[in-house]
């Protein structure tokens, strides 16, 4: 398998639910270092597995969804605590379902010898990141 990774950031503000968060369940905020991991078992006929450029554009695309947002305040998250955990895991499926509608070429698409997985990995800080990783 092959493995090609893109890195980008975003800043987010949020609240947590739950005395298990302590003070975190105050507004605070977070910056994030992203890194999408794209797996696939075989090489294109230029040698790529896909075009790097194109590949942070989705990326970036992605994030700028989220980006200098009040998490608290989007109606996709009502009600739902926005962990590092459950911020990979939106960003893995937002991208799986621009890929799937062909968004970095058809021939990536799910099928025999395109792209098997993504892995998103948000970095809280330079000791603590959460990963989410899902087939394609």
């Amino acid at each position: 398998m092959f493995t090609v990774t893109v890195r980008d950031h975003m800043m987010i503000a949020h609240s947590f639910q739950g005395e298990a968060f302590g003070p975190a369940q105050r507004l605070h905020g977070a910056t994030y270092v992203v890194d999408a991991a794209f797996t696939g078992p075989r090489l294109d006929s230029d040698g790529v597995l896909l075009d790097i450029g194109r590949a942070a554009e989705l990326l970036k695309d992605v994030l700028s969804r989220l980006n200098y947002r009040n998490l608290d305040d989007e109606a996709d998250f009502a009600g739902v605590n926005t962990s590092t955990e459950v911020l990979a895991r939106v960003v893995a499926d937002r991208i799986a379902e621009r890929l799937r509608a062909g968004e970095l070429g058809e021939h990536l698409a799910a099928t025999e010898g395109g792209l098997a997985k993504i892995a998103i990995t948000l970095h809280e800080s330079h000791v603590a990141s959460a990963s989410f990783e899902r087939p394609l």
